[in-house]
């Protein structure tokens, strides 16, 4: 994998883990859309994934 440049890692700053490795939210790692979220972001709503357990009505 290339390393990053420095103006790539301060843009990707918020996607970052702890070893240097873009890292998105639980729910986005499988979603095959481009709205991903950062893994330290608080998922209020995701207008693509609806949850099984949701209680509709």
């Amino acid at each position: 994998m290339p390393r990053m440049s420095k103006k790539d890692k301060q843009e990707w700053a918020f996607f970052l883990n702890d070893k240097g490795r873009i890292t998105y939210a639980e729910q986005c790692r499988k979603c095959e859309r481009d709205c991903k979220q950062s893994f330290r972001a608080t998922i209020m709503l995701c207008p693509e994934y609806s949850s099984k357990r949701r209680k509709r009505g």
